[in-house]
């Protein structure tokens, strides 16, 4: 999502003042400000609780400018598009975790049935379908 990278910090590290962001998004520092109060982007804020945005905020914010200017959507519209995005990727990176534990699992059983079938005796031989053996002990001992 984010096309602006500092080096040696996460996408979601809260770098930024909001008059960098307002000029990296391309807006006024008062448009962060509403958006923030709107909870479309919610910036890290320092001890005295000022605003900081991680490129990844800044990032967020250009999406809202271009749906909100090019798509013509409004604040309530764009949100619930935020909402239903990170709904998505949440449950996206579920599907990857149970992926990776269903392989896990596949991994264990085929390893418990091996071990299984390594604790065979070897003096059991497999007869086929149709033959037939009786064994009787010899009488005569």
């Amino acid at each position: 999502m984010a096309d602006l990278v500092v080096r040696g910090l996460p996408e979601d590290a809260p770098v930024f003042v909001i008059s960098v962001a307002a000029q990296l998004a391309g807006m006024h520092p008062q448009t962060l400000r509403q958006y923030d109060r709107a909870g479309l982007v919610s910036p890290g804020r320092t001890p005295g609780g000022g605003r900081r945005y991680s490129p990844r905020d800044v990032a967020l914010l250009r999406e809202v400018q271009r749906l909100s200017q090019e798509e013509g959507v409004n604040l309530a519209g764009i949100k619930r598009i935020i909402e239903l995005e990170s709904h998505v990727d949440a449950l996206q990176q579920r599907i990857t975790d149970l992926l990776t534990e269903l392989a896990d699992t596949h991994a264990a059983v085929a390893a418990a049935a091996s071990a299984v079938h390594a604790s065979y005796r070897r003096d059991l031989v497999p007869l086929s379908q149709q033959a037939l053996t009786v064994w009787r002990p010899d009488p005569r001992r």
